[in-house]
């Protein structure tokens, strides 16, 4: 089946329903989504959105651009931040004004807390620029954006798995996607396509992310000739629930929690004495495995305890009660009286397909593709640098969604229809029946599982040229080995073992991709620690890295950081 639309929007998270309500009304726009839309990965984002308000105390948009450029270890394009940090406030009181139920002070006006690397006067104290609603924000934003679209009546198709980019002579023809209920393979046409598809931390073992985060979206677009950006920056949370991976908001760290390490000792206050348990992400991750490899682990082991005992019950009923859930639910532990085993997990990708600041995807050569647009996570603006500023995300989604909205609007008088691929379908198909028809007797659960375990071993928190080198070496016996998958499963009608291959392709590509891109930057900033390369190098590496596919294996090249008001400094807290 061949459907059309104006604009078509893969991804109905945050970054793609605010690209839709942005399009609704001036073009025809469809709504794909791998899962069933209000299941997408942005309702799982607990902390809260980050704009200086001022509500709680004196705040200001610089500080807020120097805090994203500082947390992103001046990797970070400061043209962006500003744009970022200026338009938050509207951004805000936007979703205020759609619904959104944002916590109140007593006087009425939107709560504000503290969050890591958030400070006053350029990095001299704490300050409270987060909103939110309890510790549930990402969800409270989900559902009210997607009622949005429901009442503007826009189209949407869930559950249909986007399998191809299909890109002609510059320009996007639209997507092919499979149909999860049926089987069937539809191409759908489209004048502007949007890729809002979120990150991809399935491809490491322990991750707060989704098990539908598999970069698909990202990695179609690798395949398609587009390069990546800055994919050697993964950030870990520090505070994961020990063994699953679940997140623990830093909101727990934000209203008061403190780690502890075997000896009982806030040891923060060793790696970061200003700011302590609100240090950035990146920093509070490498003093968790110091802690650990230094013997202070929690009885020996692996983990770290975090410790919100002193909020008491009803503080943490008001402020953090999803996070008391969670806690309660996988662990059976009370937060008001047991401390809390955490320990890193894969969070987040600062790294995706290069886009400008409009959202428009660009190519090697830096140029526009015709028709072709990202937002989210799956995007690189290169707002978030070497490490993303907590509370950043959603704002991110909320803004450069609704610019992405715009930009596609105002060029669609411009974009002609293109040219109808004869056949669209077809690569699909092949692919498909390759998968189908596979007699190597290879698993795909057993090749995922390798994957992961190379990704969290060689390449997470702490990294070093050998075992870089080594895992390369070992992801490219895996993709050897995903020639010889066989898919038992030959129905039509929800065969998830199908897509569990179609996604382990996608992971495989994009985990050389992460492993390359951290073999070549030889320094250390934000969330990339090499231990061979200890000290960060802004003479030799203050650039951004892009990385392409060619027809046998890809060249990694680089272009430059954007600095406008804030010039590179050592990156104490």
């Amino acid at each position: 089946m061949i459907l059309k639309h104006d604009v078509l929007i893969v991804g109905a998270g945050l970054a793609g329903l605010r690209a839709a309500l942005e399009v609704a009304g001036s073009a025809d726009v469809g709504l794909l989504s791998k899962v069933y839309p209000t299941r997408s990965h942005s309702g799982a984002a607990q902390g809260g959105i980050a704009a200086a308000l001022g509500n709680e105390e004196p705040d200001s948009w610089e500080w807020h651009m120097f805090d994203t450029v500082k947390g992103g270890d001046y990797l970070t394009d400061q043209n962006v931040a500003e744009i970022l940090a200026l338009d938050a406030p509207r951004a805000i009181y936007e979703l205020e004004h759609m619904g959104v139920p944002f916590n109140r002070t007593e006087d009425g006006r939107i709560a504000q807390r503290a969050f890591g690397g958030h400070t006053r006067d350029f990095g001299a104290a704490p300050v409270k620029r987060a909103c939110y609603a309890a510790d549930r924000s990402g969800r409270v934003m989900m559902d009210t954006l997607y009622f949005q679209a429901v009442k503007k009546g826009i189209r949407t198709y869930p559950e249909l798995h986007m399998l191809d980019l299909v890109i002609r002579d510059g320009q996007v023809a639209g997507v092919t996607v499979y149909e999860l209920a049926t089987g069937e393979i539809h191409f759908i046409q489209a004048r502007a396509v949007l890729l809002a598809t979120g990150g991809f931390g399935k491809v490491y073992k322990t991750t707060s992310n989704a098990f539908a985060s598999t970069g698909d979206g990202v990695y179609l677009a690798y395949r398609a000739g587009i390069p990546l950006e800055d994919m050697e920056f993964v950030q870990f949370h520090p505070t994961g629930i020990y063994g699953l991976g679940v997140l623990i908001s830093e909101a727990a760290r934000g209203e008061g929690g403190i780690l502890r390490n075997d000896l009982g000792e806030r040891f923060m206050e060793r790696y970061a004495p200003t700011i302590k348990d609100l240090g950035p992400r990146d920093m509070i991750s490498r003093a968790i495995h110091v802690e650990i490899h230094e013997g202070r682990g929690i009885g020996g082991r692996d983990y770290v305890h975090l410790d919100l005992t002193h909020l008491g019950e009803k503080r943490l009923a008001e402020k953090l009660s999803d996070i008391s859930s969670f806690v309660k639910i996988y662990l059976g532990l009370d937060t008001a009286k047991d401390l809390v085993p955490v320990q890193p997990t894969c969070h987040y990708m600062m790294g995706g397909i290069p886009v400008s600041v409009d959202g428009e995807v660009l190519d090697a050569d830096h140029r526009v593709v015709r028709g072709l647009y990202a937002a989210g996570e799956c995007s690189c603006i290169s707002l978030h640098g070497a490490n993303r500023l907590g509370c950043n995300s959603l704002l991110d989604l909320v803004v450069f969604g609704r610019r992405a909205g715009l930009k596609m609007v105002a060029d669609l008088g411009t974009i002609p229809w293109p040219v109808m691929p004869k056949s669209p379908e077809e690569p699909v198909r092949e692919r498909i029946a390759r998968l189908k028809g596979g007699r190597g007797g290879e698993k795909v659960a057993h090749l995922r599982r390798e994957l992961q375990e190379i990704m969290t071993a060689h390449c997470s928190v702490f990294r070093h040229e050998e075992t870089l080198a080594g895992a390369l070496s070992d992801i490219a016996a895996l993709q050897d080995a995903f020639g010889r998958v066989n898919v038992e499963s030959q129905g039509e009608r929800f065969n998830t073992e199908l897509l569990e291959a179609i996604e382990l392709e996608h992971l495989l590509g994009l985990g050389e991709a992460i492993v390359a891109s951290a073999l070549a930057r030889k320094e250390s900033r934000g969330a990339h620690s090499r231990e061979d390369f200890p000290a960060r190098d802004d003479e030799s590496w203050l650039k951004h890295t892009l990385i392409q596919k060619q027809d046998k294996g890809y060249r990694i090249f680089h272009k430059p950081v954007t600095i406008t008001r804030f010039q590179p400094k050592p990156r104490a807290y």
